[in-house]
């Protein structure tokens, strides 16, 4: 992680409250506390932030530039993403779904690829916790399907909703399988290329007993970004048929039920 995108990260995090503890802060970012001390001074020798005892807060009249004055996270748009590899994304929700059981309370993270999975659930009377709110447009006339979200900032680009922070109310949620895609997968783990919504998704894996990873084989040759969890923390890997032997095989040896979805399926 570059110095520039620690210090953005910061700042989006400062934006959301008055106070960010140094603690919570080392507990985020994926860079020793060294470093983070001196982005922290560096920050403030610009006059962007305030250190304070514990912690730093942001300087008055400082703030992080957004697009549509609305919060906005790095990657692709939704709008654009929800084209890509459509036939590939429908048969990897559909056999997504197949691994739901009645009644079980799972959580559906966003994405364009999980998003899929929303035609199949009706018949199982599930209770979903979600921060998309297209997944949760797409649930809603599914009478028997529960439906809650986390509290925090609604980021307008990918349609959800995140918090940094451990008060979004998802505390007391606890899932049997947790549903999420990637930016990017490889043998150093699950990446996403935003620092905040790396974040958010580490504590709602914390609430899951399983992980289920949903991603289309392209997503094996993208770009690293920030690491969410080890390849050894994924459960169960959905992808198409176009995946690589060899990423198979990384699969795989990690100890990682791979389920290929063709369009066949259902």
């Amino acid at each position: 992680m570059h110095a520039a995108e620690r210090e953005r990260a910061i700042l989006e995090l400062l934006q959301q409250r008055e106070f960010l503890s140094f603690s919570e802060l080392d507990r985020t970012l994926d860079a020793s506390q060294a470093t983070l001390r001196r982005d922290l001074g560096r920050l403030e020798s610009e006059g962007r932030i305030v250190r304070v005892r514990g912690g730093a807060r942001l300087a008055e009249g400082a703030s992080v530039r957004r697009q549509d004055d609305g919060s906005h996270l790095s990657g692709v748009p939704f709008h654009e993403n929800i084209g890509r590899y459509r036939r590939e994304k429908e048969a990897i929700g559909r056999a997504a779904a197949g691994l739901c059981a009645t009644g079980e309370s799972v959580i559906i993270d966003g994405g364009s690829t999980t998003l899929q999975m929303c035609p199949h659930l009706a018949p199982l009377g599930l209770q979903v916790l979600t921060n998309s709110l297209h997944i949760v447009s797409a649930l809603l006339p599914q009478a028997n399907t529960r439906i809650s979200l986390p509290a925090g900032s609604v980021f307008r680009e990918q349609n959800i909703v995140l918090s940094p922070y451990e008060d979004d109310g998802t505390g007391h949620y606890r899932a049997t399988k947790m549903f999420l895609g990637a930016a990017s997968i490889g043998r150093h783990g699950l990446m996403q290329t935003d620092v905040i919504l790396v974040h958010a998704e580490r504590r709602l894996l914390g609430r899951a007993e399983k992980a289920i990873v949903l991603v289309d084989s392209s997503k094996f040759t993208a770009p690293a970004g920030h690491v969410v969890c080890d390849i050894e923390d994924i459960d169960v890997l959905v992808t198409d048929a176009g995946i690589k032997d060899s990423d198979a095989q990384t699969i795989e040896r990690a100890g990682i039920q791979l389920v290929i979805a063709t369009d066949g399926e259902g």
